[in-house]
């Protein structure tokens, strides 16, 4: 078993689209600082994104920029093993042995799986069915200690401790057992025309969320436009849902408690605020598009790290993929 000082924790993200403002505020911000603390692993998920049909072209430009916005949030790939999933085959060969110590009941248990099949009802194919059991991969390959999960995902935790304690009755102490991580959260971001809802990418309304990637002029139209009320006060109170969030998306920017926030804006009209809010975000998102732009025009640096990145996680999971396959009982040559 892969031995650390410190405790790992492994996370992924999709590339499917830009992360958000939200997804920015409320997670992936706090992956650099995690660092200090814990041995981390990112990944860029790209093999889950295929359970739902991709342009090949598409899909290649987005997990370049997925990986490229790693970098440019800060991710150091000396600190940390950030990596490309595809680029590291041990994910699909586990994947595979972990399938056959997986129950078909409780795969077909999985909400996910019952939600996207309706959602894409032309094409519920074997993958989509054995997602969180790749996903197990993802998690056991790497013997994370810590896992940061949204609620959505809670259930892929569950089955992946259920896979991990299964295979290590049977086998010894393979597997390291993964926990929910619980850390520093950032603020929850809703929707800037339905405050009532999470901020989402996948939203159909564009007016809805802020891409990191957005520039100053969009951001400030999009919060020009955002939901608020007709009381024209800026304080933070129950059935305010849009100052509420714009409140925490200021917070969360700038530092700023509510109180001060209030003081702030004692007297002036929303619109003033929204500009505020605007210019705070603008303020946040610079240094990383900054970044970003210079990361994607330089490929050929891009390429060289995720090759760094595929062989230090390589190094890793195939101390774990070996293990595996002596204690089935494969022929290894």
């Amino acid at each position: 078993m892969e031995t650390t000082k410190k405790p790992r924790v492994l996370s992924a993200i999709q590339p499917t689209s830009i992360p958000t403002l939200g997804n920015y505020i409320g997670a992936l911000r706090n992956w650099k600082n995690m660092s200090a603390d814990y041995d981390c692993a990112y990944a860029v998920a790209d093999l889950h994104a295929i359970t739902v049909r991709q342009d090949p072209k598409e899909l290649k430009r987005q997990s370049m920029q997925m990986f490229a916005i790693l970098l440019a949030m800060g991710l150091d790939p000396e600190k940390s093993v950030v990596f490309v999933q595809s680029h590291v085959d041990t994910h699909t060969q586990l994947a595979w042995l972990l399938n056959c110590y997986t129950q078909f009941g409780e795969a077909s248990r999985m909400t996910q799986f019952k939600e996207k099949s309706q959602k894409h009802a032309d094409n519920i194919n074997v993958g989509l069915f054995a997602y969180p059991v790749l996903m197990a991969a993802d998690i056991l390959l790497y013997q994370a200690h810590y896992v940061p999960i949204g609620a959505d995902q809670k259930q892929h935790l569950e089955i992946t401790r259920d896979i991990a304690e299964r295979f290590n009755a049977l086998y010894g102490n393979v597997f390291t057992i993964p926990e929910p991580f619980i850390g520093p959260v950032g603020a929850r971001v809703m929707s800037l025309q339905d405050p009532t809802r999470k901020m989402s990418k996948s939203d159909p309304n564009p007016k809805a969320s802020v891409s990191i990637l957005d520039g100053p002029d969009v951001i400030v139209k999009k919060f020009k436009s955002a939901v608020t009320d007709s009381e024209g006060s800026v304080r933070f109170a129950d059935g305010k849902d849009g100052i509420n969030n714009l409140m925490t998306i200021l917070s969360a920017c700038t530092g700023k408690d509510y109180a001060q926030i209030e003081s702030d804006f004692a007297g002036k009209g929303y619109g003033d605020f929204k500009s505020a809010v605007a210019e705070a975000v603008i303020a946040q998102l610079r240094p990383v598009q900054r970044e970003f732009d210079h990361l994607m025009k330089d490929p050929a640096y891009l390429k060289q790290c995720a090759l760094y990145g595929a062989e230090k996680a390589r190094k890793i999971s195939q101390r774990t993929l070996d293990k595996c396959l002596k204690k089935i009982g494969f022929w290894i040559v």
